[in-house]
């Protein structure tokens, strides 16, 4: 029986996080779900406390999960997969909502041999270039890919990979997603998962995608992991 672990790192996600597992709660069934892993990375906002208060008052499967980690994404990851009991992880980002039936539609996926992929990704703004942008993620090429669209993958070929790459304090999502690609196992579902355009409107969607854009040329030229964290904290972070 096919089953999945939820994993979702945060740090600060106050706004988003309780109405996120009311959100995967209404749209799954329990039967597929083992569990969801909350994994704070040292959240100094409510966050840790609202997802306990939740938890607290969520009596029924699946079981809701807060594991503390050391902050990174990749680490954080990491630590839930070693918590997680599914024999399917599922990895999503606190400010992306899957779509109605998500977990079948994973575990159909799996049960036809393909055991990792994504969603396609829907932004929340109507900006022509986010539209755009995400119109492309329903193709199965590797430049259309990002962390955004949430990751499932066996737990099995997961462990086979080794995880997250911890050197990567950023880009972290694209290199599993390469070492998929490398072994032919990844597929798009054709559901649109919507994710918010928050750090777009933060910084400007022209600036923010010109220095994706420049990261992406620099791991491409042989960059390495602290030269692209070192190039996202002075543009970006």
């Amino acid at each position: 029986m096919s089953n999945i672990s939820i994993i979702i790192p945060i740090l600060n996600e106050a706004e988003t996080i309780v109405y996120l597992l009311k959100h995967l709660l209404k749209n799954s069934s329990k039967e597929n779900l083992a569990e969801i892993i909350v994994v704070d990375g040292g959240s100094t906002d409510n966050s840790q406390k609202l997802v306990t208060q939740f938890t607290n008052s969520n009596l029924n499967k699946p079981s809701i999960k807060l594991i503390l980690s050391a902050k990174g994404r990749a680490k954080q990851m990491n630590t839930g997969a070693k918590f997680a009991t599914g024999n399917i992880l599922y990895f999503l980002h606190a400010d992306s909502f899957p779509p109605k039936h998500f977990d079948q539609l994973i575990i159909n996926e799996i049960k036809q041999g393909h055991l990792a992929g994504c969603f396609r990704l829907q932004f929340n703004n109507k900006h022509w270039w986010l539209q755009l942008a995400s119109w492309f993620t329903q193709f199965n090429r590797r430049i259309c890919r990002g962390g955004d669209q949430s990751q499932f993958i066996t737990t099995s070929l997961f462990n086979d990979i080794g995880g997250y790459d911890e050197n990567y304090i950023i880009y972290e999502d694209n290199i599993l997603i390469n070492e998929l690609y490398k072994r032919k196992q990844f597929s798009v579902i054709n559901k649109k998962l919507i994710t918010s355009a928050r750090r777009y409107q933060q910084h400007g969607i022209w600036k923010l995608q010109y220095h994706f854009w420049i990261i992406y040329l620099k791991k491409w030229l042989g960059a390495s992991a602290n030269e692209l964290h070192e190039y996202y904290r002075k543009y970006v972070s």
